[in-house]
């Protein structure tokens, strides 16, 4: 069937009632504008799972050498080396094979017990209380102390370095972010740290960065320049850090608005792990991924133009009941889920997914472990207007 991209519905990915409650406005998206144009930020959207799952895996087509947001991709910036995230191959399969050798599964799971360490300091000294804040009290915490110990930064430097990170992502409600904050090259706080490494290794990944040795696509072999050492920290500093930190919160709201399903998880925990991927197929918390159209390309009976800007509307996609039957909106911790988009796919998957999968499984059972029942406190409970959506502040009240 040729679908039409002219459409009354309306997309403002910046709008902060739509941001609230996107979920109605995607299942219009997949059911009446598969393809969707917004004239007023000029970008196409792609929201059904098959579609934005295609196009995450066609690099060639969707390009991510001029950024993944969709005010970086618009602003058409330049863009330096190292920045992976923006990279195409052949350059994207360099930088990428440096952290593909540390970000292993295997390694990812030696790090249980110091995780579990890191939530149980910040939990125990709440027990017996009245109350637990999913974001200020963990979320801001543990996944800093996590992608803190494994650069080597000092706990007592983590918060500023979270707070730089945050910087990044924050925009005005209603309005796109600067995109001149994606400035991953700026070496205002990283540069001594390297500086410091380069001549006392340790056994971090600083260090590893500072050492590790690649092949260039011309074939040279060759170190990563002081630059790239600087952009690779700052992108794993601030990605390592915010996503697991929204997906904690997103925990928590989302049990608590089912407690049936919480209550499985607690009474089975080898339920952990499919609850965990069912959080982050409900809530992820990067909801688009923007790409650069390189060639015309012909999608649901309409061409989009070369040089477009292209979302891939990754949460709307990962509740597209075609790919999660009968209701991808149910949230169901029984699920049995092949995979979903939270990580992306293809080349750009998330190098983190791994480490992030386990800080969620970790906090999760350390969390019931102390407080097995909660509500959320509505009244004192704050979005965050950010890149990436989730909740700035997210009490709960809790029982035993």
């Amino acid at each position: 069937m040729t679908t039409s991209i002219d459409s009354s519905i309306t997309y403002d990915p910046y709008d902060a009632d739509i941001c609230a409650n996107p979920y109605p406005i995607f299942a219009r998206l997949r059911e009446e504008a598969p393809l969707y144009y917004n004239e007023q930020y000029n970008f196409f959207a792609l929201s059904r799972f098959d579609d934005v799952e295609r196009g995450l895996g066609d690099f060639e087509t969707y390009s991510s050498a001029r950024g993944n947001m969709l005010e970086v991709v618009n602003a058409n910036i330049e863009i330096p080396s190292g920045v992976f995230i923006f990279e195409d191959p052949p350059m994207h399969r360099a930088h990428r094979s440096v952290l593909s050798k540390v970000f292993t599964p295997r390694k990812m799971m030696a790090l249980e017990p110091q995780i579990r360490q890191f939530c149980a300091q910040v939990l125990d000294p709440l027990v017996g209380t009245e109350r637990f804040d999913f974001v200020e009290d963990l979320g801001a915490i543990m996944p800093m102390r996590v992608i803190g110990m494994l650069l080597g930064i000092p706990v007592e430097d983590q918060q500023a370095v979270r707070e730089k990170g945050d910087k990044k992502l924050r925009h005005a409600p209603g309005m796109p972010t600067d995109p001149t904050l994606h400035n991953f090259a700026d070496g205002s706080f990283f540069a001594d740290y390297i500086n410091w490494r380069a001549s006392h290794p340790s056994d971090d990944l600083m260090t590893e960065l500072i050492q590790a040795e690649f092949e260039d696509p011309d074939g040279t072999v060759r170190r990563l320049t002081t630059d790239e050492i600087l952009i690779f920290i700052n992108i794993l500093a601030t990605a390592g850090n915010e996503t697991t930190n929204r997906v904690l919160g997103w925990s928590g709201k989302i049990l608590a608005e089912h407690p049936d399903q919480r209550r499985l998880v607690r009474e089975d925990r080898s339920l952990i792990s499919p609850a965990v991927e069912e959080i982050l197929r409900c809530e992820p918390p990067a909801h688009q991924a923007a790409r650069y159209v390189t060639r015309d390309v012909e999608l649901h009976g309409q061409t989009v133009p070369a040089g477009s800007t292209m979302l891939l509307l990754l949460a709307a996609a990962n509740r597209d009941h075609r790919a999660f039957p009968p209701d991808g909106d149910v949230f169901d911790v029984r699920r049995v889920i092949d995979h979903h988009l939270t990580f992306g796919r293809g080349i750009h998957f998330c190098l983190g997914a791994s480490l992030a999968r386990l800080e969620a499984r970790v906090a999760l059972d350390e969390i019931l472990n102390r407080f097995p029942e909660w509500q959320v406190d509505v009244d004192n409970a704050q979005m965050d207007s950010s890149t990436v959506r989730g909740w700035k502040s997210l009490p709960t009240i809790v029982s035993r």
